[in-house]
């Protein structure tokens, strides 16, 4: 049996590469590739980065749906179709918007893939597939190996994926990851975890934790953080503020090799953080005392701001800007708020009649950083402005050079050094995806239904 697996780009313009050539390794895929029995024959298109083979030949296609890249994944999956090729399809997306995805694909797994993958290269083997594939509980990732090899060949950032847990405690209002894992975390056991760290030491400089809050359960995170230490390594990964405010967690970041978190701070307004349920941002001291701590340990901080909830106004970008300088984040993203389908976010703005498209995933009208519903306290056309306008000042080369001789973004010599490169990296992708579109606008439809 062939399988070939496919991990979707959002978009392209006629004529013209995908914008981002600095890409990270798809994960997703290398571990769905991990879960495939060893008798079925795999290969690996990063539709990002290079053209897919649609006339090579495969048994049984499967492509990881995210809400962006929808639109791009049902033009492969029409494609493959049109081949009398089955497809299958998974991901955040599939979990949110089933139904839908349904209409583009023979097999809709919804869910953790852990238990159900097996039993589905099975079905496709003898040509029995289930329409859907529903894993209702949490399985364990005991068992979790990432297939890497279908990355050979591939030029990928030298950055160590690794999935040590999954899923997040807190419901935060915007977060489709609350929606899809129902607000719990699973961690695969530290011994595995270290297992599949120990070959990529040598060639991996840093290693990225893409857990969605590995702080989530601080008693498992310190554990895992002491586990850490003897291995030396460099480290970076997403953590909620509360965890700021533990000395001892502060101390086991600093010394298991921990170079930086992303932090989504969100907002300064406290107002807006309580309607997007996230006042524990502001607990013990609130942004200023967080960012002490993590100073104190040198621990540099990527922090994130949505913009677009009810209390903000065109006045806040720039108080946020300074805030950002201020404190000289190492790098930080300004992004309007986005309403992804399940949340709690996406129902409210839906009963309130605020949606400016049905799907904005799927509408033609819609392209990359337009705002797909309508803000209380300015124009989506302010907001969009806006934003970008804060990315510009932020990543002005006069912000770049100030936050860069600030003594923890200089205090190690390899994140000093990329600090210049990832900044300007930023710098030229400010206003590259403005108006960007979702899927491949020279791609001629309509898409092939599957029901």
């Amino acid at each position: 049996m062939r399988l070939t697996i496919v991990h979707p780009c959002i978009g392209r313009k006629p004529g013209q590469k995908y914008i981002r050539t600095w890409q990270m390794e798809a994960l997703p895929a290398a571990t769905l590739a991990g879960l495939t029995p060893k008798n079925v024959e795999v290969s690996f298109y990063d539709d990002r980065m290079e053209q897919i083979p649609f006339d090579e030949p495969a048994d049984l296609v499967a492509i990881s749906v995210e809400t962006y890249t929808a639109r791009r994944a049902y033009q492969i999956a029409t494609e493959y179709r049109r081949r009398q090729v089955p497809v299958v399809m998974g991901g955040f997306h599939a979990t949110l918007c089933p139904d839908e995805v349904a209409e583009h694909a023979e097999a809709v797994v919804c869910g953790e893939a852990e238990l159900l993958w097996p039993r589905v290269i099975d079905d496709a083997r003898h040509g029995r597939l289930e329409k859907f594939y529903r894993q209702s509980s949490r399985p364990s990732l005991a068992e979790l190996k990432p297939d890497r090899s279908i990355f050979k060949g591939k030029r990928y950032l030298p950055i160590g994926l690794i999935e040590s847990g999954r899923g997040c405690h807190f419901k935060c209002d915007f977060c489709a990851v609350q929606t899809v894992f129902k607000a719990t975390q699973t961690r695969r056991p530290i011994d595995k975890i270290i297992e599949e760290i120990e070959p990529l030491r040598r060639e991996r400089k840093l290693f990225f934790f893409v857990d969605d809050n590995i702080t989530s359960n601080l008693a498992e995170a310190k554990e895992f953080f002491r586990a850490l230490i003897p291995l030396r390594i460099r480290w970076v990964s997403q953590s909620s503020i509360n965890a700021a405010h533990d000395e001892e967690f502060l101390e086991l970041l600093a010394r298991s090799g921990c170079q930086g978190v992303l932090i989504g701070f969100e907002s300064l307004n406290p107002a807006n953080l309580k309607d997007m349920n996230k006042s524990f941002n502001m607990m013990r001291g609130g942004f200023e005392q967080a960012l002490a701590n993590l100073r104190r340990h040198r621990i540099r901080v990527y922090g994130t701001f949505i913009f677009g909830y009810d209390r903000d106004t065109p006045e806040s970008f720039d108080a946020t800007v300074k805030f950002a300088k201020r404190h000289a984040l190492y790098i930080a993203a300004f992004n309007h708020l986005t309403p992804f389908p399940g949340t709690p976010l996406y129902a409210r703005l839906q009963s309130e009649g605020r949606l400016l498209y049905d799907r904005w995933w799927l509408d033609e009208r819609y392209s990359y950083n337009r705002i797909p519903f309508q803000p209380r306290g300015m124009e989506p056309e302010s907001l969009q402005r806006n934003c970008l306008a804060a990315r510009r000042e932020f990543y002005s080369w006069r912000s770049i050079a100030q936050r860069g001789f600030d003594r923890v973004n200089r205090s190690d010599w390899f994140m000093w050094r990329n600090f210049y490169l990832i900044n300007a990296l930023h710098r030229n992708d400010v206003s590259l995806r403005d108006h960007y579109p979702l899927g491949d606008e020279t791609w001629q439809g309509p898409f092939l239904n599957a029901n």
